[in-house]
């Protein structure tokens, strides 16, 4: 069994300079995936990033935390915080509401259809979808989640969870390595989910980088390529400009992500170090895979029904 590693950046149209980290990685060979926020200020920047670097993949990154809905607020009133505008702007508070019921499944489905089919109308092929902070490591996310990416013949998900492996060597914050080790409970329940488990939707093996966020540097990075297993992994980072755009939206995300842009660079574009692994996106994964190296995959063009 051969590595496979996708390297995928978050956070996609949040702001100008991300959208130009992106890029410029992209085409020094180190980066081959990333997830576009369909709600975010750079959005249509990123589509046309998105559009001139057709080797990209692109995936959705559906947010139902931390910011303005792409559905009206109306047909989504249980995403909604106090002001009844915008999503809840704590990650505990919108965990703590979907555990105790408050959260409707079908307003869950309904934004990220109006999330995805957005991307989709702006004419992307999108290969997988992930959520903002992987909310949908809880069932009552993934579940609908999973639901409109069948139906909007998305092939692939991201897997929200870290191997211990992985863990032991990211050297990450305590409190962050214990909240992810927390959550480890729930992944047998995301992989029983039918369209995990039936392979309608496909995901990876795992997740790496998720404990390291926010101090994902070349060290780190280097010792998890090291230990990488063979497998199919993805390399969660968040690369970037901290520039004045960045300072203008909400994230605890801002020197760190230069960090990741050097640290990607260093890892992955000096052609004299050998390759860690095969680099993919998550369209050569799944049941697309075939049809899209053979150029036949008709993608949704985002207009369909929800239903």
């Amino acid at each position: 069994m051969s590595k496979r590693l996708i390297l995928n950046a978050d956070d996609f149209g949040l702001t100008h300079g991300i959208n130009r980290a992106v890029e410029e990685l992209h085409q020094a060979g180190a980066l081959t995936s990333a997830t576009l926020m369909a709600n975010g200020p750079a959005f249509e920047d990123a589509v046309e990033i998105a559009q001139r670097n057709p080797g990209l993949g692109i995936g959705c990154h559906v947010v139902l935390t931390d910011g303005i809905p792409v559905s009206h607020p109306a047909d989504i009133p249980t995403l909604l915080g106090p002001d009844g505008k915008t999503f809840r702007s704590s990650l505990v508070d919108f965990l703590l509401a979907v555990l105790r019921g408050r959260v409707s499944e079908r307003d869950i489905a309904r934004e990220a259809h109006a999330q995805i089919t957005k991307l989709q109308r702006a004419g992307l092929d999108l290969t997988h979808v992930d959520t903002h902070k992987h909310t949908h490591t809880l069932p009552g996310v993934a579940r609908p989640l999973l639901f409109v990416a069948e139906r909007c013949r998305i092939g692939a998900i991201r897997s929200p969870f870290e191997q211990s492996w992985s863990l032991a060597v990211a050297h990450a914050d305590p409190v962050r390595r214990l909240q992810v080790r927390l959550l480890q409970h729930l992944r047998k329940r995301f992989e029983a989910l039918p369209q995990v488990r039936q392979g309608i939707v496909a995901t990876s093996d795992g997740t790496l980088g998720i404990s390291a966020t926010g101090r994902l540097n070349h060290e780190t990075l280097a010792r998890l390529m090291e230990t990488m297993p063979d497998g199919t992994w993805e390399l969660v980072c968040h690369p970037g400009y901290n520039d004045r755009d960045l300072d203008a939206v909400t994230t605890r995300l801002r020197a760190s992500r230069e960090v990741e842009r050097n640290a990607l660079l260093a890892t992955f574009a000096d052609e004299k170090n050998p390759p860690h692994a095969h680099l993919i996106h998550y369209g050569a994964i799944g049941p697309f895979a075939r049809l899209r190296e053979v150029n036949q995959f008709e993608p949704n063009n985002g207009h369909e029904t929800f239903v």
